[in-house]
């Protein structure tokens, strides 16, 4: 590798059929029925999924659990939908 290059890893969205480039990572405790949708973290963990684009714009949790999308944590964020 050249000197000042960083090695780039491509990782995949972690639904199935799905091969979209993870753009997002998603976390869960079921403690609190919580759910987090952060920008992609710069390493992947075994404790968390890698989700492309369309799959965290379109994340919806089961009734009951909160869905937070720290991504859009700006005032005037879009809604986050939830199921019913």
């Amino acid at each position: 590798m050249l000197e000042g290059m960083s090695r780039q890893t491509s990782r995949h969205c972690a639904k199935p059929t799905c091969d979209n480039l993870a753009a997002a990572t998603l976390s869960y405790h079921y403690e609190t029925a919580s759910v987090w949708v952060e920008h992609l973290h710069s390493e992947g963990h075994p404790m968390t999924h890698d989700i492309c684009l369309r799959h965290a714009d379109g994340m919806v949790v089961p009734q009951g659990w909160t869905l937070e999308d720290v991504r859009y944590s700006a005032p005037g964020a879009l809604p986050l939908p939830q199921a019913s």
